[in-house]
């Protein structure tokens, strides 16, 4: 980190608004067990252990909070959060999250999904020194596999060293952020960089992890254990 990095404050705002249907369970995916305890306490723990350390912010459905706090208790989690009720799309519980923010000056905002729970720490450095220094981050990986484009039924071939796939964190100077997110609610919104692009700020690229997957889909949990086994 710079030598005036402590100078600038840091937030995360970690959305854990997500269902359990993909996933065929009867919680929120950011609740299921990994490694024997749920998916958010190490999202948290990862920020939290990062040199960035930043304050941190979980934004969870209202239904859902007590349910966290019970588990928090249970597995004797005392990391200091914030708990922000979640509003109808990830568009508004980030809005919701954003407003619980006060600091307007000198302060970077990562926006990161609950259910990533391997960011990596030079990924979270990376982020807000980028942020600090361009406006935003965004934290993405080259496709891996070939890519194909299917548009009025026809498909195209796409150069894979063209296409980036996007995930969080996703990190802005919070004048930014909250600029974008004083925008309408729109359809097209699938992530923070689609809001700040709306807004008309151009979005900057760092390189994300392959590790950094985001729990989906069941065999999802046994990939990230086993990330976190061999440290690959």
């Amino acid at each position: 980190m710079s030598p005036t990095a402590h100078l600038i404050s840091k937030y995360v705002i970690i959305v854990a608004g997500g269902s359990g249907s993909r996933m065929q369970s009867a919680v929120p995916k950011q609740f299921l067990m990994l490694n024997g305890r749920p998916v958010l306490m190490y999202t948290i723990e990862a920020f939290f252990n990062s040199a960035s350390n930043p304050k941190i912010i979980i934004v969870i459905p209202a239904a859902y909070q007590q349910y966290w706090k019970e588990l928090c208790a249970e597995y004797n989690f005392t990391i200091d959060h914030q708990l922000i009720a979640g509003g109808e799309t990830r568009f508004h519980s980030v809005k919701n999250g954003l407003n619980a923010i006060t600091q307007d000056n000198n302060t970077l905002v990562a926006v990161h999904d609950a259910v990533r729970p391997l960011p990596g720490e030079a990924v979270i450095n990376e982020s807000y020194k980028q942020a600090a220094a361009t406006g935003n981050a965004i934290t993405a990986v080259k496709s891996r596999d070939s890519v194909r484009q299917l548009k009025n039924g026809v498909s195209i071939s796409l150069l894979r060293d063209e296409i980036f796939l996007v995930q969080t964190p996703q990190t802005f100077q919070i004048a930014q952020l909250r600029k974008a997110y004083n925008q309408p609610f729109n359809e097209g919104f699938t992530d923070d960089a689609s809001v700040a692009e709306a807004a008309g700020f151009p979005i900057s690229i760092i390189e994300g992890s392959y590790r950094n997957i985001k729990i989906t889909f069941p065999e999802d949990i046994a990939i990230a254990e086993q990330f976190m086994v061999d440290g690959s």
